[in-house]
């Protein structure tokens, strides 16, 4: 007589439950998950998919666009600089210098401390001139940005969405004004991996100079969110130990920290129900990262194998906490393999003595922006390395005491290499330089072209939680087209 066959599965699913118990097929499968995420994090490089459009370590197994920017150099200038006096040159607005402001402009629209005030219009301090081949229009006050304009594009026609400083620094980072949720940084180096080793995948610098109001800038801007904490971007100190901490206590040497490391990792292990835990996994990973870094980042930081014409170039000595330093630290880190370089550049927020104090500003910028540029395109990088330049959002055409208010209206980035024509001016505002008025761009559109030239469908790098798929660039943004190679 024949047994049926839904017998024979279930004496055997019977079988094969009582030889092994949910608590142990957990475990075991934990402890395969642990010992691939280990594998992965020890060799992260065989981890990835091989050939030509992988993304090496990231979520995103394929990449469905050519990779033509590998990193991403943010220089980002906090305070929101003015465009009206950097890069779009408004004639009509030097001519109604003093004049009240139309109306037809500025009815209706968000404006911050100008409220029931009246309005006049504000000439652009310092003149303009043209800069290369290309005869791109700039300031006087950038000289030596004037001198790679034929390597720039910039863009005249940004808007964004929030007044206020903070909130728009949270807009410019993560897409959105909620806070909480990932950085640009955390995204590219959750979608894509880094190929370093021995650094984050995103570093943040910070310096700050003269010349206009100090505004914080708080750690949530370059937050994982509810990506896992291990894709936290992480600050590097412009002086003394970059990154707090790192030292061995006095007593401690390198091989007790890595037979540490090793027992932790091996106790996580034996314990299944813990490394189930995605952030048991992270804290594993930043343990053996810091590890890591306790070599390499004294290394990268220590700028004495620098010849002394690049030194000159970028204006700097060592790592002096300014910003022509952490120019020059960005490119280290790009070489070494960082997805994202973040530089913050504090004190552009110019409510008063905009015409002498935005001099400050430039001569501290100026140079190492152009240094960097020229630096990474003496080496071969600048075609694989996306440089973003510009702020939060721009200023007023309109008089705040003899400075600037906040403005989201209209205002102007420039970006150079990794897939960027150089050399064009793209979008404009209108006559007074209050609205973008031409090919507007928005947040959402920066983002969805920087994830398009690394490669990335901004629509496809998404992460589920509470019951939704995220995105950077939330339910927005167009690739500009127009401004790629």
């Amino acid at each position: 007589m024949k047994v049926p066959v839904l017998e024979i599965l279930t004496d055997d699913l019977e079988a094969l439950r009582r030889r092994l118990t949910r608590r142990a097929f957990l475990g075991r499968s934990a402890s395969g998950l642990g010992g691939l995420a280990l594998g992965a994090l020890l060799h992260p490089r065989s981890a990835s998919a091989e050939g030509s459009g992988s993304a090496p370590g990231g979520a995103l197994r394929t990449l469905p666009f050519p990779q033509k920017a590998k990193r991403v150099i943010q220089l980002y200038q906090a305070g929101g600089p003015s465009h009206l006096e950097l890069f779009d040159w408004k004639p009509k607005l030097a001519a109604m210098d003093g004049q009240p402001m139309p109306e037809s402009f500025t009815k209706g629209q968000p404006i911050a401390q100008l409220q029931d005030q009246k309005l006049k219009c504000f000439a652009p301090q310092h003149p303009f001139v043209r800069y290369g081949q290309s005869g791109q229009e700039m300031s006087t006050l950038l000289p030596e940005i004037g001198g790679i304009a034929d390597d720039i594009c910039i863009v005249r026609s940004m808007q964004t969405e929030q007044i206020n400083h903070d909130p728009a620094h949270t807009f410019m980072n993560t897409g959105t004004q909620i806070s909480g949720r990932p950085s640009a940084g955390s995204w590219l180096w959750y979608g894509i991996g880094s190929e370093a080793e021995d650094l984050p995948g995103f570093v943040v610098l910070m310096s700050q100079g003269r010349g206009g109001q100090m505004q914080p800038i708080a750690a949530r801007q370059w937050h994982s969110g509810f990506l896992p904490s291990r894709f936290q971007g992480v600050q590097f100190r412009s002086q003394g130990d970059a990154v707090l901490y790192l030292r061995d206590p006095p007593g401690v040497h390198r091989d007790q920290q890595r037979d540490l490391i090793d027992a932790i990792t091996a106790l996580t292990r034996a314990q299944p129900e813990g490394v189930d835990d995605p952030e048991m996994a992270a804290r594993l990973a930043q343990y053996e990262m810091a590890f890591r870094m306790q070599a390499s980042v004294p290394a990268v930081t220590d700028f004495a194998d620098e010849p002394k014409h690049v030194l000159e170039a970028y204006g700097v000595t060592g790592m002096d906490g300014s910003f022509a330093a952490n120019c020059l630290l960005a490119r280290r880190l790009a070489e070494r393999g960082v997805r994202y370089v973040q530089l913050y550049h504090r004190d552009w927020d110019h409510h008063s003595r905009i015409k002498a104090d935005i001099v400050l500003k430039a001569r501290e910028v100026d140079k190492a922006s152009a240094a960097l540029v020229r630096d990474l395109k003496a080496r071969g990088m600048l075609d694989d390395t996306l440089v973003i330049w510009g702020g939060e959002f721009g200023r007023t055409p309109m008089a705040q005491s003899d400075g600037r208010d906040h403005h989201i209206k209209g205002f102007s980035v420039w970006l150079a290499g990794g897939g960027i024509k150089g050399g064009i001016s793209y979008g404009g505002t209108d006559e007074l330089g209050y609205h973008a008025v031409d090919d507007v761009v928005s947040v959402h559109d920066l983002h969805a072209t920087m994830l398009h030239l690394l490669g990335i469908d901004h629509t496809k790098l998404t992460y589920r939680f509470l019951g939704r798929d995220f995105r950077l660039t939330d339910v927005h943004g167009q690739v500009v087209q127009k401004i790629l190679t």
